[in-house]
């Protein structure tokens, strides 16, 4: 086994983890390296939407703006910590700055403004973008300055333990162990452990997220870490292949939605609701461009009802659902845009687009677009895609403090694996929350030092962990390969019962189910080492994320953000299956956090604890620069 000695390890390839890489070499004060299991996967480089977006302070515009009033914009989604979402307003500005020095070509007006726009669940103008592809420019922009940099990569290694000791408060981290693809062990030491592994990606089969993209939330849950919200999720139309969300254009150009049975039957399905009324049904069409999430609170009398019509027709009937941009909707040779509602006919006046079919009006108003799914090998102009109700981004994950540590000392999350959204969050603030996590870690462990790690504490360890993973890895091949059926059946599972529509019986019966399976862990085989851990974590994951979701329904119940809790006593859209009666989203424990950890049995355990208030910024400029020459105001 090699061993490395690193100040600090950052552990994934997206935007936040080389931006932690990068923030930590240029301060100075720790060597860094960065271990990923392949530097050309993941969400930030794979993944992206119509007008994928970057939210921040405005900078531009008459609309007044502030740190504080962004503060409580983040605040106000539900179960967030005021303190993360302060840091996250506060640093928006020179994070978005420094992406800019980086070279990521966010357009400006004639003026040098960099001009915003309004996104989902913000009251103001501050969204901007570089396109649809904004994480992976963000992604090419960071590692080029890393390379440049020269900062040690160590690609096609996946880290499966976090190495920690305990300590009088609780456990701090001494190191990393990480197996390569042929099942070979490499360690490194050190007293800071950056995870920059993205969100729980692979837990769903339905699932938006790029295929490269699965997760290693249980690799932190078994290192001693915190989560919180793990019950919230966004999930939205998507199609399945290519993975991509049809949110923005792609709905406010007013698609055909067909359906199409195992016999070759087609069906468009929209008026089914609506009360027969077509443009009714095209008024909710365009908002779901903006409303592109599943959202609770839209899902009796609002355009979710878009996606539990998608889900109704794909998962209860058995038909597969498609997106057609070649013909109107409903047979109508013109649409009479004058009787949509205001606010669709009002925007695509606007936009010049009130003509044509669906494809023409997606040329006019976006023909990126279109060349997205060309690229893809998808002609929009010649075929129909599929669509399905996917997973799209967790709100919740890994719990931090205002540093993006986590309760181990010396452990650190950042991006889509800390959970730092709550329940609702405005479009593109997942990206700005990535830099601020990754540059926050790196600040901290850079400027507060820790105490060095011991010969013993790291050969202890390390001693440990080696026996345990040699053992396990040498079992994989001795037999018949199962991994792969183990992944499928927890996708399937959590798509049917933990993702939109949650019933809590549903729920119990599959966490029973996947506690019978982690007890055969030890049973998995498979030629492929990281399948095998995929495998592991996922189940670790899925027990965690399912044990919240049935925390939640017993304890509070209502439904909220992205899902609905069915329930016989609950509401229902006059026209939808019984199926789809919810408890409304109400009285939904907005100023609480629920947190899950392992007990000492290894097993699964909600908590919950008040949320964290936005702090007070009042103290004067003396006070402050003084704290900030003694420490950085870092303690």
């Amino acid at each position: 086994m090699i061993i490395y000695e690193y100040g600090a390890v950052v552990v994934g390839s997206g935007a936040a983890g080389w931006n932690a890489a990068c923030r930590i070499a240029s301060f100075g004060k720790k060597t860094v390296a960065l271990v990923t299991e392949n530097v050309l996967a993941g969400t930030s480089r794979n993944a992206g939407s119509d007008k994928q977006t970057y939210y921040k302070l405005s900078l531009s515009g008459s609309h007044p703006d502030s740190i504080c009033a962004m503060a409580e914009d983040l605040f106000a989604g539900g179960a967030v910590d005021g303190d993360n979402a302060l840091c996250e307003a506060a640093l928006s500005v020179p994070c978005f700055l420094n992406l800019v020095s980086a070279g990521v070509e966010f357009p400006t007006d004639r003026y040098g403004c960099y001009t915003g726009y309004k996104t989902d669940h913000d009251p103001g103008e501050r969204a901007t973008s570089a396109g649809p592809l904004t994480s992976k420019f963000m992604t090419e922009a960071l590692e080029k300055r890393a390379r440049e940099m020269k900062i040690p990569v160590f690609d096609h290694l996946t880290a499966v333990e976090v190495l920690t000791v305990p300590t009088k408060t609780g456990r701090k981290t001494v190191g990393l162990l990480c197996v390569d693809e042929k099942g070979g062990l490499t360690a490194f030491r050190t007293e800071n452990v950056v995870l920059c592994t993205g969100g729980p990606a692979g837990l769903y089969a339905d699932s938006v997220y790029p295929a490269s993209q699965t997760g290693s939330t249980g690799l932190a849950l078994r290192a001693g870490a915190e989560t919180q919200n793990l019950t919230e999720w966004q999930y939205g139309l998507a199609t399945v292949s290519p993975r991509w969300n049809v949110s923005g254009t792609y709905m406010q150009v007013l698609p055909c939605f067909v359906s199409v049975g195992e016999d070759g039957d087609e069906r468009e399905f929209l008026l089914d609701d609506f009360g027969g009324d077509p443009y009714a049904a095209l008024s909710a069409v365009f908002l779901k461009g903006y409303q592109w999430p599943f959202d609770s609170a839209k899902a009796e009398n609002g355009s979710s009802v878009i996606d539990l019509l998608v889900y109704r027709e794909e998962k209860m009937k058995g038909r597969r659902v498609y997106l057609d941009y070649r013909k109107n909707p409903f047979g109508l040779k013109e649409i009479d845009f004058s009787r949509l509602s205001d606010e669709a006919r009002v925007y695509l006046e606007k936009c010049a687009a009130c003509f044509g079919t669906p494809i023409e009006r997606l040329e006019k108003m976006n023909a990126p677009a279109i060349a997205l799914y060309r690229s893809k090998g998808v002609d929009l102009a010649s075929e129909r895609v599929k669509i399905a109700l996917c997973a799209q981004h967790h709100n919740g994950g890994i719990s931090v403090d205002h540093h993006w540590q986590t309760r181990v000392t010396g452990l650190y999350a950042a991006g889509e694996c800390a959970g730092t959204h709550g329940v609702r969050r405005p479009g593109g603030s997942a990206l700005n929350a990535g830099q601020v996590g990754s540059l926050r870690a790196a600040e901290h462990l850079s400027f507060i030092e820790k105490a060095p790690v011991t010969d013993a504490e790291f050969e202890t360890a390390l001693a440990d962990a080696e026996k345990t993973h040699l053992a396990f890895l040498s079992s994989l091949t001795d037999g018949e390969e199962n991994a792969l059926s183990l992944i499928r059946r927890v996708r399937d599972g959590m798509s049917k019962v933990g993702a939109a529509i949650r019933e809590p019986d549903a729920i119990a019966a599959f966490l029973s189910e996947l506690k019978k399976e982690e007890e055969n862990l030890s049973s998995l085989r498979t030629p492929d080492a990281f399948a095998a851990y995929r495998a592991k974590d996922l189940i670790v994951t899925a027990l965690a994320v399912l044990t919240a979701m049935l925390d939640y329904a017993e304890t509070v119940g209502a439904s909220r953000g992205s899902a609905i809790t069915v329930s016989k006593n609950g509401v229902l859209r006059p026209g939808l299956p019984e199926a789809f009666r919810f408890l409304p989203p109400t009285g939904t424990a907005a100023d609480r956090i629920q947190t899950v950890s392992l007990d000492g049995e290894g097993q699964p355990k909600a908590a919950w604890r008040p949320v964290r208030p936005i702090p007070d910024t009042s103290d004067s400029f003396e006070v402050v620069w003084q704290g900030y020459r003694e420490n950085r105001n870092l303690k």
